[in-house]
């Protein structure tokens, strides 16, 4: 499969894009692919290092003629989110990405794809590697951890780069300039609880929510997803105060990026409840299916009989927990009221886990306004203390200011236009992007943010235009060309 992959144009970016997806990348488990990247810069004979923090960069002179050029850095992260399908069969640790040709879109058998950022990785390994294309002085900032914590840039130290332009190849629409982002924050509530046994009369049932798209928690939070943890905790929540139902376990969600797809839980109820409890069930699911069936088609809510469990929550503490859950703000907080259609503020509620006397539940809070972040933290917080959790904030990091008067932003709106005939959308994005930290240590450099065509990012219908990314492929070579000078 991937051989057909190779055949693709432009040839040099898949090939790149196949060796890269040929090497597992887990956010915090890059060292393979940090020595992969610091083996390719040296096989080219290019100066190549890690910083502290283990990012990767790598320094390329500009080419004959363009030497009196800006020097630039060209930027991707080096990780990416891992997702896949509940009955997908697949080791991310130890596997390669399988990937397929559909149509005009290079996707995955069963998992994310990568595309966010090897697509934008394999495009400066391109650059780097050619000889014909003409470029500035290059250095190329590969960073890692981006997905779970945007630790590379956070610890990203002034004075390493020599660029004055930063391209930021990881925006996901090719129409699309990006000049702004949001900042971020995870919100995590943990409590223990007293189990209590679970009485003689009582029989057990797995509950389950699947079927769900999934996404990003950012770009996607807008579009009315369903949340699996949320759709979960209404079904507990009602089944609880009308059948006397006793939670057991309950785990829902994975990655704070990604809206939860799937939730499972283990319930104990009187059996004298039992054909209320199925008549319940699928009234609710009638109720759920029907308010998300433009958007979820594919909802599925299940119960199925298993062995009656010997512990669960007892009652107060299963009605904090549930009442937390449901009194969590997700989705959309506010939008902006400067630029037209963006959200300003959002929350994810990603994962939650109870088991064993221990809850744990992870949000992610996004925002382009620090103070709003701030704001819709402290609500959660609230929210979950109210419940008697420990709540704990980590892993803040800004958003990037939009500079409308950008120079770099006029010479690419300008080049776009020639080339596709049309003007692009100039916008900010509810993702959270690297170019606001690295901004912090580098206050004086001016960022854009571009990339090809990628659709359901941290999703397993993760997948890249194949015809964009030629679009794209041709942005790029115009704009290397037509770097002003000093």
């Amino acid at each position: 499969m991937s051989t057909d992959i190779r055949q693709l144009e432009p040839q040099q970016i898949w090939k790149n894009f196949s060796d890269l997806n040929a090497v597992p990348r887990p956010s915090k488990k890059e060292e393979r692919v940090i020595e992969f990247m610091k083996d390719f810069g040296i096989r080219l004979g290019l100066e190549t290092f890690e910083d502290d923090i283990r990012n990767v960069i790598i320094r390329k002179p500009a080419t004959k003629g363009m030497e009196n050029r800006k020097p630039i850095v060209l930027q991707s992260h080096l990780d990416m989110v891992h997702q896949k399908n509940n009955d997908t069969i697949f080791d991310f640790d130890k596997e390669g990405i399988k990937m397929i040709v559909d149509g005009d879109w290079v996707r995955a058998k069963g998992t994310t794809l990568g595309a966010d950022n090897g697509i934008g990785v394999a495009t400066i390994m391109t650059i780097l590697a050619s000889n014909d294309i003409p470029h500035p002085a290059i250095d190329a900032l590969f960073t890692i951890d981006e997905e779970t914590g945007m630790t590379g840039a956070l610890n990203l130290k002034g004075g390493i780069l020599k660029g004055e332009i930063l391209l930021n190849l990881d925006t996901e629409q090719d129409d699309e300039i990006d000049i702004g982002c949001a900042g971020g924050i995870d919100v995590t509530a943990k409590r223990s609880y007293q189990e209590e046994s679970i009485p003689a009369d009582h029989i057990g049932y797995t509950l389950t929510v699947s079927g769900l798209n999934g996404g990003h928690s950012g770009m996607d939070i807008h579009k009315g997803l369903g949340n699996a943890n949320k759709l979960m905790n209404r079904i507990l929540y009602a089944i609880s105060r009308e059948l006397n139902a006793k939670v057991t376990s309950l785990n829902g969600g994975s990655l704070r990026n990604a809206i939860p797809r799937e939730s499972v839980s283990v319930v104990a109820i009187p059996k004298e409840n039992d054909s209320k409890l199925a008549a319940m069930v699928s009234s609710l699911s009638a109720e759920i299916k029907a308010e998300y069936i433009t958007m979820e088609p594919g909802l599925i809510i299940t119960f199925v009989s298993v062995a009656t469990p010997k512990k669960g929550l007892n009652a107060n503490d299963q009605s904090l927990i549930l009442n937390a859950i449901y009194t969590a703000n997700n989705g959309v907080y506010r939008m902006s009221a400067d630029i037209p259609d963006l959200v300003e503020t959002s929350n994810n509620v990603a994962r939650v886990l109870i088991e064993n006397g221990e809850m744990m539940i992870g949000c992610l809070t996004r925002s382009s306004v620090e103070s709003s972040k701030m704001d819709l933290a402290n609500t959660l917080r609230a929210a979950f203390e109210l419940a008697g959790c420990d709540v704990a904030f980590s892993g803040s990091y800004p958003g990037w200011t939009p500079n409308v008067h950008s120079p770099i932003l006029k010479m690419m709106e300008e080049i776009y236009e020639k080339l596709f005939n049309e003007k692009p959308k100039v916008v900010a994005c509810h993702a959270g992007l690297e170019c606001g930290i690295l901004g912090a240590n580098y206050p004086g450099m001016d960022m854009i943010s571009f990339g090809p065509t990628i659709l359901g990012a941290h999703s397993p219908d993760e997948r890249v235009s194949i015809s964009s990314v030629q679009k794209y492929w041709k942005f790029v070579l115009e704009i290397l060309a037509h770097i002003p000078t000093n």
